[in-house]
């Protein structure tokens, strides 16, 4: 039995106010185009469907387009709702889609029926656990003494009655604990949301999403495959894949990671505004990725996103690293008597302050203008 591990495709996120709308339906194709070529029994999808409980009205199209495309190849899809869907409005028309191969998590009730397939080797029963919470748990079963989401996952679990002289997947969406975190995943502080991986333990497969970064969780058959593009530039490095996993007799399981091209890469570059803009450097690069750039200038380079734009129209983040920024000037430290400086004075103290040195006369002369032009609209 094979199937493709997906997650966490946040569609209509938006990074830096960048919407990755285009992105997403770029990648969406490729993962369409490892269905045709590996050809899996299912489709598993991990949670995170959305990026918001209220998404936009282009990524749902989004969503309907590919689960359309997917049934249009006679392969079953199996989603759940992440913790940041709805599950109510994901699952709506769940039942009807049924018909056509798509399988949507209902809303958490305390049951969760499993879906049978079969092959050569017997039958896989597939469960589909969307993202719950110890209160929603104990909303359903009230007399359990729930006190962590692992308690919470474990009573959910054993609740299913596995028979585990069966094959079975689960298609969940949890923080386990242990797993390594990319800074753009939405967690609980101080890890109140760890599950505990032994929880797991009556399944041949755990398709995870939550976290961003793919890797194992606490054993060779519980994984995240993490999502399909890249949403923080602390996933810079990162490589974006999906996962096909085989299960052939029982407890024999094998993954292999399959690895996605974005529209736009995410990078990081550093340098002076001169050597960031001397054609010769940039030459050769794909100046259409997004970009966070630090900046080195020990002047700060005036309108430096508009200009770098020109250039990089992709820039979302600018950053500076020079001996201001390292050295934690505090812009609360004042010398001047409010009463008495003029505008640009209390500007220039403020300058300073901030930059550790005084302005050049070009920047006192720019800013003597542009404070007359705001008095003067006074």
């Amino acid at each position: 039995m094979k199937f493709l591990h997906i997650s966490d495709l946040h569609l209509g996120k938006r990074v830096n106010q960048f919407s990755m709308l285009e992105d997403q339906a770029f990648i969406l194709k490729q993962i369409l185009s490892v269905v045709d070529s590996e050809h899996p029994d299912a489709v598993l999808i991990a949670g995170d469907v959305y990026d918001t409980a209220q998404p936009p009205v282009a990524a749902v199209e989004l969503l309907d387009d590919f689960l359309t495309r997917l049934a249009e190849k006679n392969v079953q899809v199996f989603l759940i709702s992440g913790n940041h869907d709805s599950p109510e409005r994901l699952a709506f028309g769940s039942r009807l889609m049924r018909l056509s191969g798509i399988h949507i998590s209902p809303v958490y009730m305390g049951t969760v029926e499993p879906f049978l397939l079969s092959d050569d080797y017997g039958s896989v029963a597939v469960y589909m656990l969307p993202f719950v919470k110890p209160a929603v748990v104990h909303s359903v079963f009230p007399d359990a003494e729930i006190h962590s989401y692992t308690d919470a996952v474990k009573i959910a679990v054993d609740a299913m009655n596995i028979d585990t002289n069966v094959r079975n997947v689960l298609v969940a969406h949890q923080f386990v604990t242990g797993a390594s975190q990319s800074g753009s995943e939405e967690l609980v502080i101080g890890g109140l949301d760890n599950v505990d991986s032994s929880v797991f333990a009556p399944f041949d497969y755990v398709a995870l999403g939550h976290i961003h970064g793919g890797q194992k969780a606490g054993g060779d058959n519980i994984r995240y495959c993490g999502t399909p593009l890249k949403y923080s530039f602390s996933e810079a490095k990162d490589l974006k894949s999906v996962l096909v996993v085989d299960l052939e007799n029982k407890g024999v399981v094998h993954t292999k990671t399959v690895f996605l091209k974005p529209l736009h890469d995410m990078r990081e570059i550093k340098g002076s505004y001169e050597e960031l803009t001397f054609r010769k450097n940039y030459e050769g690069q794909n100046r259409e990725d997004y970009l966070h750039i630090t900046l080195t200038d020990e002047e700060d380079v005036l309108d430096a996103v508009s200009k770098l734009r020109v250039i990089y129209p992709n820039l979302m983040k600018l950053d500076y690293d020079n001996t201001r920024t390292k050295s934690g000037f505090d812009i609360t430290e004042t010398s001047s008597d409010d009463k008495n400086s003029s505008p640009l004075e209390l500007f220039m103290e403020f300058f300073k302050s901030c930059n550790g040195k005084d302005m050049s006369e070009e920047q006192q002369n720019y800013a003597k203008l542009k404070i007359e032009k705001v008095w003067g609209e006074c």
